[in-house]
């Protein structure tokens, strides 16, 4: 156990000393909050995108390699940490998905 705790009455709960901060939890705290805000993109998105009606099979592939990019960003993010260019690899590959649903909703808005 780590002893670390976000809220003091919490420490104070546990009868130790009080650490407000403890290196590996903040990795996770990152790695949840970028999940949080990249995956919520991505299923709006996304959302969007399968009501434009595009080939399915693209649309799947997009899905899938989003999918591997986001476990393979929070594997190499929190929990076996690997130097970068990894974690930005894997980042970007989910947003390269992202854009290419965003011009593909675009392109599909033009021509109506």
């Amino acid at each position: 156990m780590t002893q670390a705790f976000v809220n003091v009455e919490d420490a104070i709960a546990a009868g130790v000393d009080i650490k407000m901060d403890d290196q590996d939890v903040e990795r996770c705290r990152r790695a949840h909050l970028n999940d949080l805000e990249n995956i919520t993109m991505f299923l709006i998105t996304g959302l969007i995108y399968v009501l434009t009606d595009p080939n399915i099979v693209f649309a799947l592939m997009l899905f899938r390699i989003y999918a591997v990019a986001r476990i393979l960003h929070t594997i190499v993010y929190a929990v076996v940490v690997v130097r970068q260019p990894a974690r930005a690899i894997c980042f970007n590959i989910g947003v390269l998905c992202n854009f290419i649903m965003i011009f593909s909703i675009f392109s599909s808005c033009v021509q109506l």
